[in-house]
C-alpha cells in the first residue's frame, strides 16, 4: 500500500474512533437526574430535605436526603445568594443544605468544543502528513543519484580487521603492504617520483578472501573504508549509475586518504559494446564514469580503489590499463599449510576436543577455500550442539567434511540387500584401483552409506598439494573412475546406473586431455575455446576452430583414453580379486572403512 493511501486510511480510522468515543461520552446514562423548578427547591430547603447543593454556572445540582438527584436552572445573571435573599430563605436552613460553588469542569468544555474543533485538527494533521510525504518523495528523488556506499571509519575498533586476521595468502598480503605504506606515508614514495597504483584488482575464486583482504588493508592503514557492490550502481534509469559513481568519489575525496572497495566489479565493468541496448545503455555510462574517476582530468592520488572479481576475462580492457586497475593480486585456493592456518583462525572461538588435529583436517580438504573451511567448522559446531555435547571432536569435523562435499546422510534411504551388495563392490573397486595405482591419490575413506544423491562414496585425496597434473596421473584417475563400472561388470556380469556420474567425469577428463592439454595422438594442439562460458556480444554462438574430420579424430582419441582406462581397471580387479572380496566383506559388515582400517589390507 502506498504511503499516501495508507495515511488517508489511518486518518479515517482515527475519525471514526474519535466519533465513536464522543458518542459514547455523550450517550445518556441509564438514570438521568430529573429537572425541578425553583419553587420546588425553595420548599425542599424549607422542609430541610436537601442534603447538598452544587452550584455550577446557571445549574444547581441538588442531592436530596434520600440521595436522589435533581437539577434546577436559575437565571444566569442571578447568583445563588441573590436567590436566597429574593425568596427570604432562612440562612440556617440554607446552611444545612451545604451549598458549594464548583466550576464547569474540563469535561463539559471538552464535550462542548471537541465536536467542532476535532475535525479541524484532524484535517490539519492530514494535510501536514501528506505534505511531509510529498517532501520525502522529493527528497528521495533528489537522493536517487546518491551513492549507497557504506563507510567504515578508521576508529571503528569493533569491525576493524588487520592482516593478522587473514590467514594464508602471504604473497597477496605482501603486494598490498605497499598500498598500506603509501596511505600511511605517501611522501616516502612521492619524494622518489613514484606513483602508487590507483587501482588494485583482487582476482580469485569465490570464497578465497578478497573482501576480507580489502578490509584488512583499510584496517592496517587506519583510514576510512567505503564498500559498495558493483550491482548497486545499476538502475533502470539512464544516468543514475554514473551519478552514484560521481557521488561516491566525491565522498571519498572529502575523506582522503581512504580506500574505496567495489565488490563484484564485473557487474558494471564488462566489456563495452557487448549489450543488446546499443552503446549508450546505463551500464556503459556507469563504466565510463568509473574510468574517468580512476584516471581522468581531476587527480585523486589519496583515494585508492580496490575491486574484486572472479571473472577478470570479461572486464573491459580500458579498466585494466596502466593508470587504472594496473595491479592485479591473485588469490588462489589455499595450500595445505594455508588451510591449517585458516582452520586455526576459525577455530579460535570454538571448543575443540583434545583429539582434534587441524593438520589432518587440512590434509583431507584439498580445494577448500577459506569460506569453505569456515563453513566446515560451523557445520561441525552445529552437529556437536545437536548431540548435546560441549566439545567438537575430530569425528564431528570429519563427518562435516563429508556433509559439505556430498550432503547429509540419508538414513531413511533403505536399499535392498542386493543393491547394498552392488554398492559395496562398486566402491571397493574404486578404492582398490586407487590404492594399486599410486598416482591416483590416497584412499581416506570408503562408505556405502548414502549421502546426497550418492548411494556410496570413496574419498580419494592427493597426498600433497598439486598445481600441475601429468598425463600418467590423468590416466590413473580415469582408471579409478572406471573402477566401479568394471567391478560391477566383472562380478555380476551386468552394470547399473550407479556408474553414470563416474562415466560422465571420465569422459570429460578424457576430452580435456585431447582438446585442452595436447596429451593425445593429435599432438600439441588445443581445440575450441579455453573459456566455455559464452559472453554475450563476443561469442553469440559457440564456434569451433577445427573441422568435422578433426572432430571425429577427437572422438576417437577420447574413446581410446576411456577404453585404455577400462582395460587398466579390469586388470587390477582381476589380479587382486581376493583383496576386493575382503574389502567388500568388511564394508557389508561395518558400512564404513576409515583410512587406517583400509591400510591394513595392504601391509608394507
Amino acid at each position: 500500500m502506498k504511503p499516501i493511501v495508507k495515511n488517508i486510511v489511518i486518518f479515517f480510522v482515527v475519525v471514526i474512533v474519535v466519533g465513536a468515543a464522543l458518542s459514547l461520552y455523550n450517550a445518556a446514562p441509564i438514570s438521568k437526574p430529573k429537572t425541578a423548578g425553583m419553587e420546588t427547591l425553595i420548599s425542599q430547603i424549607n422542609e430541610e430535605k436537601v442534603k447538598a447543593i452544587e452550584i455550577q454556572g446557571d445549574s444547581l445540582h441538588i442531592t436530596l436526603s434520600d440521595d436522589s438527584k435533581e437539577v434546577v436552572r436559575k437565571e444566569p445573571t442571578e447568583s445563588f445568594s441573590e436567590v436566597v435573599k429574593n425568596y427570604n430563605l432562612d440562612p440556617v436552613k440554607v446552611a444545612k443544605a451545604h451549598p458549594e460553588v464548583k466550576g464547569d469542569g474540563a469535561g463539559a468544555w471538552a464535550v462542548a468544543i471537541l465536536p467542532f474543533v476535532l475535525p479541524f485538527l484532524l484535517l490539519i494533521a492530514l494535510v501536514y502528513i501528506m505534505s511531509r510525504q510529498i517532501q520525502g518523495a522529493n527528497s528521495r528523488a533528489m537522493m536517487f543519484g546518491s551513492s549507497r556506499a557504506r563507510k567504515l571509519e578508521a576508529d571503528n575498533k569493533k569491525n576493524k580487521i588487520t592482516f593478522k586476521d587473514v590467514a594464508g595468502v602471504k604473497e597477496s598480503k605482501e603486494e598490498l603492504k605497499e598500498i598500506v605504506e603509501f596511505l600511511k606515508d605517501h611522501k616516502k614514495f612521492t619524494d622518489l617520483g613514484a606513483k602508487i597504483p590507483k587501482g588494485v584488482l583482487l582476482v580469485g575464486p569465490p570464497g578465497t578472501g578478497k573482501t576480507l583482504l580489502a578490509k584488512a588493508v583499510a584496517g592496517e592503514a587506519d583510514v576510512p573504508f567505503f564498500h559498495v557492490s558493483g550491482s548497486e550502481f545499476i538502475e533502470m534509469f539512464v544516468g543514475v549509475g554514473a551519478s552514484r559513481v560521481r557521488d561516491l568519489f566525491a565522498r571519498a575525496k572529502k575523506s582522503a586518504p581512504c580506500i574505496v572497495f567495489i565488490d563484484e566489479i564485473d557487474a558494471v565493468g564488462r566489456q563495452r559494446g557487448a549489450g543488446l541496448g546499443g552503446s549508450n545503455d546505463e551500464r556503459e555510462q556507469t563504466l565510463n564514469q568509473i574510468l574517468v574517476e580512476l584516471d581522468g582530468f581531476e587527480p585523486n592520488d589519496n583515494v585508492i580503489v580496490i575491486a574484486a572479481t572472479n571473472r577478470p576475462d570479461v572486464l573491459d580492457p580500458a579498466l585494466l590499463r596502466p593508470g587504472r586497475f594496473d595491479r592485479r593480486v591473485y588469490l588462489d585456493p589455499p595450500s595445505i599449510n594455508d588451510r591449517d592456518e585458516i582452520l586455526q583462525v576459525h577455530s579460535q572461538k570454538k571448543p575443540l576436543a583434545a583429539d582434534v588435529s587441524l593438520r589432518r583436517i587440512a590434509e583431507r580438504t584439498p580445494g577448500f577455500t577459506g569460506a569453505d573451511l569456515s563453513n566446515l567448522l560451523n557445520e561441525a559446531a552445529i552437529w556437536t550442539a545437536r548431540h548435546d555435547r560441549k566439545e567438537i571432536t575430530q569425528d564431528d569435523i570429519l563427518a562435516s567434511i563429508e556433509k559439505v562435499m556430498l550432503g547429509p546422510e540419508r538414513k531413511s534411504h533403505i536399499i535392498s540387500d542386493e543393491e547394498k551388495k552392488v554398492t559395496a563392490y562398486h566402491e571397493a573397486g574404486h578404492a582398490l584401483i586407487s590404492h594399486t595405482l599410486k598416482k591416483a591419490g590416497s584412499v581416506q575413506k570408503v562408505s556405502i552409506i548414502s549421502r546426497g544423491r550418492a548411494a556410496g562414496y570413496t574419498l580419494n585425496m592427493p597426498t600433497e598439494d598439486k598445481y600441475f597434473t601429468r598425463k600418467n596421473e590423468f590416466l590413473a584417475d580415469l582408471a579409478v573412475m572406471m573402477g566401479g563400472y568394471v567391478t560391477e561388470e566383472f562380478i555380476f556380469g551386468d552394470v547399473s546406473t550407479g556408474a553414470h556420474n563416474d562415466l560422465s567425469k571420465a569422459t570429460d577428463v578424457a576430452r580435456r586431455m585431447v582438446t585442452d592439454y595436447g596429451m593425445s595422438a593429435l599432438g600439441p594442439q588445443t581445440f575450441g575455446h579455453d573459456d566455455d562460458a559464452v559472453f554475450l556480444g563476443r561469442d553469440m554462438v559457440a564456434r569451433r576452430n577445427y573441422s568435422e574430420k578433426t572432430a571425429e579424430q577427437i572422438d576417437e582419441q577420447v574413446h581410446i583414453f576411456t577404453t585404455d582406462a577400462y582395460k587398466a581397471a579390469k586388470e587390477v580387479i582381476t589380479t587382486h580379486r581376493a583383496k576386493l572380496e575382503e574389502i567388500v566383506q568388511l564394508l557389508l559388515e561395518k558400512e564404513t572403512i576409515e583410512q587406517e582400517e583400509f591400510a591394513r589390507f595392504f601391509p608394507a
